[in-house]
């Protein structure tokens, strides 16, 4: 049994982090007292502790507790009585090279087979997909590997825009950057846009919140899905 939600963000505009997920995350989480958070990803490059602590700080508002994976003797320990998963936002490929660096890739794809559920925002969101090959990230660091958890079997991009007629940038654009992926790759791609989420539930998958999503596949135009729509066609 899979269990998740895959969202694009920790945060919307005119809203604190995490806020326009509480009752979905309540659901997610019910009958788990806490949470193991996995702060690898570091935005900002702010440290493991910090992270936590403003984590922990969100969890409270919903009545659960974070122990975040650094706090323990190793991470293998971390999981061995997992009840939660929340993996944050920041730089995906820091985040890709840590979890493998610290083993954890097949950690939380074991977990979330057993049904353990999971939350991952923004880069915890892109490595649910099958590589990390569509993040929007910079600086780039080298992980050993860009396959990631194939939680979903496409990839996803995370705070997908959309071109904006009005702008006088001559650079690309998101969906230029997608259609330059499918040149060399075949996977589906899901842009998700700010304050939408995947919810995956055995091999059920949903697009929740307001907004439709993007879906880009090789050789096709693009088109758009509306939330609560589900993506089945793809497993």
């Amino acid at each position: 049994m899979t269990n998740c939600i895959i969202a694009s963000t920790s945060t919307i505009h005119g809203s604190q982090p995490l806020e326009y997920l509480f009752e979905a995350l309540i659901e997610l989480y019910k009958d788990k007292g806490e949470v193991l958070f996995i702060p690898y990803a570091r935005p900002g490059g702010i440290s493991h502790d910090e992270y936590t602590i403003g984590v922990n700080n969100i969890f409270k508002k919903i009545n659960k507790k974070i122990m975040s994976i650094h706090m323990f003797e190793s991470p293998k320990e971390a999981f061995k009585n997992v009840q939660a998963i929340y993996t944050g936002g920041g730089n995906t490929f820091l985040l890709v090279d840590q979890l493998y660096r610290n083993n954890c890739i097949q950690l939380i794809k074991d977990a979330v087979a057993s049904g353990i559920p999971y939350l991952g925002t923004s880069a915890g969101s892109n490595i649910c997909g099958l590589t990390m090959q569509t993040t929007n990230d910079m600086p780039i660091v080298h992980p050993p590997s860009l396959q990631t958890l194939g939680i979903v079997p496409f990839n996803i991009n995370p705070h997908y825009l959309d071109p904006d007629p009005t702008s006088t940038h001559k650079g690309e654009t998101r969906e230029t950057r997608i259609k330059e992926f499918h040149n060399l790759n075949s996977q589906p791609v899901v842009g998700l846009r700010e304050g939408s989420w995947l919810r995956v539930y055995n091999n059920d998958i949903t697009l929740e919140g307001k907004l439709s999503a993007r879906i880009f596949e090789q050789h096709k135009a693009p088109y758009e899905l509306e939330s609560g729509s589900s993506l089945k066609e793809f497993n």
